[in-house]
């Protein structure tokens, strides 16, 4: 085979990733507090030595997977009047325990249980500054939720929403739509600033990530068609070469 089809080959690899990556975009546009993801290309260099090198070959430029990056534009907020309906105004996760670890989430969407145990649409429990799961008093049903993540009730304060930030944003692993595993230590916001009634929505722009794909389906099928023309062309080759050899 030649470096043509593995270059092609390359190029073809990395518009299958991209290609998963806006795919799950898009499943993703009305999740709440989604933050979409895309990929990251660039050249492979490798330098051609020898006396059969032709002209303009020296170098061959395959192309790489280099990284996925995670926008994080603040997306849209929808007003709901729910009490526990929570977005975070600029940077911050909620924090959430689930089976396998506590999770970062900018999902604001939390519920109460019959305890009174604030969690999210999964059943994990909400979490305070502390780490611990969040608790109203069963009886109580005016809750208020300041700025600061200070939640209050008819009987008093009950707590402090935590709010939190990765080391790295962009080194976080998605778990769905809404769940994300730190690879690193986090640390509580400096000034958490929390609106109460309302949601952050998907901050994936559904328009612009379909014309992407688009472009990517184009792409594919352009160098699928130019990977066949060379299987061709080789079948041809060897067949007259096997021709003038008999």
């Amino acid at each position: 085979m030649e470096n043509a089809t593995y270059i092609a080959l390359s190029r073809l690899d990395a518009q299958q990733r991209a290609m998963s990556v806006v795919a799950n975009n898009i499943a993703n546009a009305s999740t709440a507090g989604y933050k979409g993801q895309h990929v990251l290309f660039s050249d492979y260099l490798s330098r051609q030595d020898g006396d059969n090198v032709t002209t303009g070959g020296e170098t061959q430029a395959y192309t790489q997977d280099l990284a996925t990056f995670r926008d994080l534009a603040q997306g849209q907020l929808q007003q709901t009047g729910n009490p526990l309906d929570l977005a975070i105004g600029g940077e911050g996760y909620f924090t959430v325990q689930t089976p396998n670890g506590t999770r970062l989430t900018r999902s604001g969407r939390f519920e109460r249980l019959t305890d009174g145990t604030v969690t999210d649409e999964a059943a994990n429990p909400l979490l305070d500054r502390d780490g611990q799961p969040i608790r109203l008093p069963a009886a109580d049903h005016d809750v208020t939720v300041s700025a600061d993540g200070t939640i209050t009730t008819e009987s008093g304060t009950a707590g402090q929403i935590g709010i939190v930030m990765p080391q790295d944003s962009n080194r976080m692993t998605s778990e769905g739509g809404k769940l994300l595993l730190a690879q690193g230590p986090t640390h509580a916001a400096d000034s958490p600033k929390l609106m109460q009634g309302m949601i952050e929505g998907s901050n994936v722009q559904i328009m612009s990530e379909m014309t992407h794909m688009m472009q990517i389906q184009r792409d594919f099928q352009f160098v699928s068609q130019f990977v066949s023309s060379e299987a061709a062309r080789q079948q041809d080759a060897i067949a007259k070469i096997v021709q003038v050899q008999s």
